[in-house]
């Protein structure tokens, strides 16, 4: 098989590997499209993450899919949970596996990811794609599902108004998902002009350049970019008593805020990890349906080899969400 792995800050080295084998309960799969992330662009520019590193040249990418390869499920697509937690301890136990601190994580740490032909990878973690979910859209399913996980986080009723600070293609899931739960109106704020224009295309009510707001306080606010500047700036816009979600991961690893803001509000904070264990299924089911609209988003597709022009683009925060497809010639 063909891998990209990462062997330091900026350095993408394309590798001829042999074929993962399966292990007992896990399936092969041909990656077909992975998404790159803020994560990954932590990764490239600054060859770790939130305190890790990687301990040798690693292959990044989690938000894959592609076509299992052998078995009785041989041809069929499929998205992958990228974390694999391992089921016994008490987080797990208690309903919150996404926090699971034994967790193998896809092209974090010392598991590799999705940037390669192959990969094997447990079949339980194998989720099957609709016929709806169109070519490199699936690979926006993982990140549909942590946006639908921050959603149940800032517990999004109908009618409630909402913020997303931090319009990437997470903001943008974010928007959708929202919209999906008849939250309403939407406030999106975002420096880049063509990430306005889509969180307006996305159904953001309100899209708006970062500064002072002129809009009324939000019920729920979502910083989505990793900047101090969007947590304060949710923190001024939502409404006394209101909860914030933390979803964008900061570099360097530290997030600071105005204190006095927080404690005058009564403010609630709380702060995303990855998805939890039933996102995957409710985003291909969301997805499907067309209740969230997956098009528009992919706006770069990259064959494997092309992988540090794709990062390039990723760093230069240039497009929407970039797609790599490893199976492409």
């Amino acid at each position: 098989m063909r891998a990209v792995r990462l062997h330091g800050a900026g350095d993408l080295r394309l590798h001829d590997e042999p074929d993962p084998i399966p292990a007992a309960g896990e399936e092969l799969v041909g990656v077909t499209a992975v998404g790159l992330c803020g994560s990954d662009r932590h990764w490239f520019l600054d060859g770790s993450i939130g305190g890790a590193t990687a301990e040798r040249p690693l292959v990044l990418g989690h938000e894959i899919a592609g076509v299992i390869e052998t078995g009785p499920r041989r041809g069929l697509r499929v998205a992958l949970d990228p974390a694999d937690p391992c089921e016994r301890c008490d987080v797990c136990r208690s309903g919150r596996s996404n926090l699971c601190p034994e967790t193998r994580f896809a092209g974090y740490g010392t598991v590799d990811g999705g940037l390669r032909t192959l990969i094997a990878w447990p079949a339980r973690l194998l989720a099957p794609i609709p016929d709806a979910i169109r070519g490199s859209e699936a690979a926006l399913l993982e990140p549909l599902g942590v946006a639908i996980h921050a959603a149940g986080l800032g517990k999004v009723r109908d009618g409630m108004t909402a913020g997303v600070f931090g319009c990437g293609p997470i903001g943008l899931l974010l928007i959708r998902v929202l919209r999906a739960a008849a939250a309403g109106p939407i406030v999106a704020v975002e420096p880049l002009a063509h990430r306005r224009a889509a969180a307006l295309a996305s159904g953001a009510s309100d899209v708006l350049e970062p500064g002072p707001l002129t809009t009324p306080p939000v019920d729920v606010a979502f910083e989505v970019s990793g900047e101090d500047q969007a947590v304060a700036a949710a923190m001024e816009a939502i409404r006394p008593g209101g909860r914030i979600v933390l979803v964008g991961i900061p570099s360097p690893d530290r997030t600071t805020f105005p204190a006095s803001v927080a404690r005058r509000k009564g403010l609630t904070l709380l702060l995303a990890r990855r998805m939890a264990a039933s996102a995957l299924g409710r985003a291909i089911d969301l997805a499907a349906s067309g209740a969230v609209d997956l098009s528009g988003l992919v706006s770069d597709r990259f064959p494997l080899h092309d992988a540090p022009a794709a990062f390039a683009r990723l760093a230069g925060q240039e497009g929407l969400k970039t797609v790599i497809e490893p199976s492409r010639p």
